[in-house]
């Protein structure tokens, strides 16, 4: 029996037609009804938003929402067949699940789990997960990015240039070496093996972390199983640099 860390609710299965607007995608569902599904992905979804890809969508019955369905999985062939999780709002929910397991032995043994705490020289900036605890000796500052941008099995991050992201890279690495700062890359799909920066989408990006490395910021390219059943931990990806 599979210990999935998450499961997904029974989902819709169709085609994509089209997505646009960033929030909004058109989906042929087997029955052959035409709906429009919210897109929780506001990133170019390079890759993973090809016409004509097998997706799959939960429902939603609250009647407050104007779009009832979520665009949640879509199938890629880049290596073989492939499902990919596009659902940003889910990989802190499965993080939070695997770190609540003690999934990370790299994190060592932590007791106490804080989600979105503020810190960075503003004070206006909050990272996703927080750790300590009495046996830990410096508190761990954790990061999340979604990765599903892949060429071939190396898998990187960003898909397009994020001030954001580079904002987050700067604020972590003034952390060090006081406490432990680590940059979690969700990768939401079990075809890749390798992970990199994505210099040709964002240099920037690419030069802050390898700078960041350098000072002692630490590196997680998880890898995950994602299906229609649900999502589990599959282990670490070569960090390639």
């Amino acid at each position: 029996m599979i210990d999935w860390l998450y499961r997904y609710p029974p989902l819709y299965s169709g085609i994509l037609l089209k997505r646009y607007k960033r929030f909004f995608a058109d989906i042929q569902l087997d029955s052959g009804e035409i709906v429009t599904a919210h897109c929780p992905n506001t990133g170019p979804m390079t890759g993973v938003s090809t016409p004509g890809s097998a997706v799959q969508l939960s429902q939603s019955d609250n009647p407050q929402r104007k779009l009832a369905y979520t665009l949640e999985l879509i199938q890629v062939h880049d290596n073989e067949p492939t499902w990919v999780g596009v659902n940003t709002v889910l990989p802190n929910r499965v993080v939070k699940l695997a770190l609540e397991k003690h999934l990370f032995p790299e994190l060592g043994s932590y007791s106490q789990i804080k989600g979105e705490v503020v810190y960075g020289q503003d004070k206006k900036s909050r990272v996703d997960f927080f750790l300590t605890g009495d046996d830990v000796e410096r508190p761990i500052y954790l990061e999340v990015k979604n990765t599903t941008w892949a060429q071939g099995t190396l898998a990187l991050f960003p898909d397009t240039e994020t001030t954001r992201g580079q904002k987050h890279l700067r604020e972590l690495t003034a952390l060090l070496p006081q406490t432990r700062a680590v940059m979690l890359y969700f990768i939401n799909r079990s075809d890749c093996t390798e992970f990199a920066p994505g210099d040709i989408t964002d240099p920037v990006y690419g030069k802050l972390l390898r700078n960041a490395i350098a000072l002692g910021l630490e590196i997680l390219p998880c890898r995950f199983h994602v299906t229609p059943e649900g999502i589990r931990y599959i282990g670490l990806a070569k960090l390639k640099l």
